[in-house]
């Protein structure tokens, strides 16, 4: 789960004690924030491995699994322009798609995630196993680039161990 989410607003985490599924859940229940989330290439492994934990409906608002263009303009209002211009797997995407799961649960912060989890669909420059993770919270926005080196379920779940 997000180091982004584990680093927000100063708090120290131990991250190896506990799943840090668990770990971001006290941190959001603490501070008494929700989340929503929007996965493309995890495929809902994120709200899996967050709804896992018990009382997660307390921070947990839901998530969005928009794999396809049509799915992340549509339904998170990524610009038609990002991602005919810049694709499904850029930064600006991963930002917007932040930003519109945050507006469209009215929870606090927003997290995407969009990637190629493989085999196929790399280019050079969007190697497979490449992943742009996005936060927006209320303070600002948060991204984190990866790319990953493993068979298309172990990308999908770093992806969602990093996110």
């Amino acid at each position: 789960m997000s180091r982004g989410l584990l680093c927000w607003g100063g708090d120290v985490v131990a991250p190896d004690v506990d799943a840090l599924e668990l770990i971001v859940g006290r941190l959001l229940q603490r501070r008494g924030v929700t989340l929503a989330v929007a996965e493309s290439c995890t495929g809902g492994l994120i709200g899996h491995r967050i709804t896992n934990v018990p009382g997660s409906s307390a921070y947990y608002q839901g998530s969005i699994t928009a794999y396809s263009y049509d799915a992340k303009e549509l339904i998170l209002h990524v610009r038609h322009d990002t991602l005919y211009q810049h694709g499904a797997v850029s930064e600006r995407t991963a930002r917007e798609m932040a930003q519109g799961v945050r507006r469209a649960f009215r929870a606090d912060v927003g997290l995407a995630v969009t990637g190629i989890a493989g085999p196929g669909g790399g280019m050079p420059e969007k190697p497979v196993g490449l992943v742009y993770i996005a936060l927006a919270t209320p303070d600002g926005e948060w991204l984190e680039r990866q790319v990953w080196a493993g068979s298309r379920l172990e990308n999908k779940e770093h992806s969602a161990e990093a996110a």
